[in-house]
């Protein structure tokens, strides 16, 4: 069981958040590893998600469904996916409240996973969910900040210089290689004490990579020694 909980701070109007929040099209360029997103209903979408806990990786299809809309105050979300490397369950809350500029989302949840994908260990799940969330509101926030841009009109009309997008105008989704580098990062600095012991990690990780790539070397010139000799 992975249990989460935390809040993210928007510099945008509680309207605004609540939309995105809710439009499948931002959504599939927030969420890291989304590969499809569409609507079913007015309360349901479906997808297909590639992701990587620790070191399994994994396709989900599955739907998500929001119930209990309280616009633009919340909602109540329930997910279900399921793969090769496993099943995913979970649900959770989301919270929209204005504080001074600004709009504070505050969310919690739980999410049950099962399968190949829970045999990683659940600190390495706990340190992948949180760093998976983290990065999808620093994504979500990227896309606000976007729409929020002055429009781009050759010819603005008088007081009309900051009008907020409210379409188009969409960055693109989050780069999957910088996304796993960020996620390995956070679960190894969850997992290792402290900035020296990590540094020992590391470095005796690119040791154990030069002496096999040495040992590698060296067989091969032991090789070609011999069958000269021969």
């Amino acid at each position: 069981m992975i249990e989460l909980a935390g809040d993210y701070d928007f510099q945008a109007p509680q309207e605004l958040v609540w939309n995105m929040l809710l439009d499948p099209e931002v959504l599939a360029r927030t969420m890291p590893g989304c590969e499809a997103l569409e609507r079913v209903d007015d309360n349901t979408f479906q997808g297909r998600l590639s992701l990587r806990v620790g070191p399994v990786p994994g396709v989900f299809q599955g739907k998500v469904e929001t119930v209990e809309l309280r616009p633009p105050a919340g909602f109540r979300m329930i997910v279900n996916g399921s793969g090769p490397a496993g099943v995913v369950r979970g649900e959770g809350n989301l919270m929209l409240e204005a504080v001074q500029d600004a709009t504070r989302l505050r969310y919690d949840g739980a999410v049950q996973v099962s399968g190949r994908i829970a045999s990683v260990g659940q600190r390495v799940m706990d340190s992948s969910a949180r760093s998976i969330v983290r990065q999808s509101l620093q994504n979500l926030d990227r896309q606000i900040q976007t729409r929020l841009q002055p429009a781009s009109s050759p010819a603005p009309s008088a007081g009309n210089e900051m009008v907020a997008r409210t379409e188009g105008q969409l960055l693109p989704p989050p780069d999957q290689t910088h996304f796993a580098l960020n996620v390995t990062r956070d679960v190894l600095a969850d997992l290792v004490p402290g900035p020296t012991q990590r540094k020992l990690l590391v470095g005796a990780g690119l040791a154990v990579a030069a002496v096999a790539l040495l040992n590698l070397f060296a067989d091969l010139v032991a090789r070609r020694v011999a069958k000269r000799l021969k």
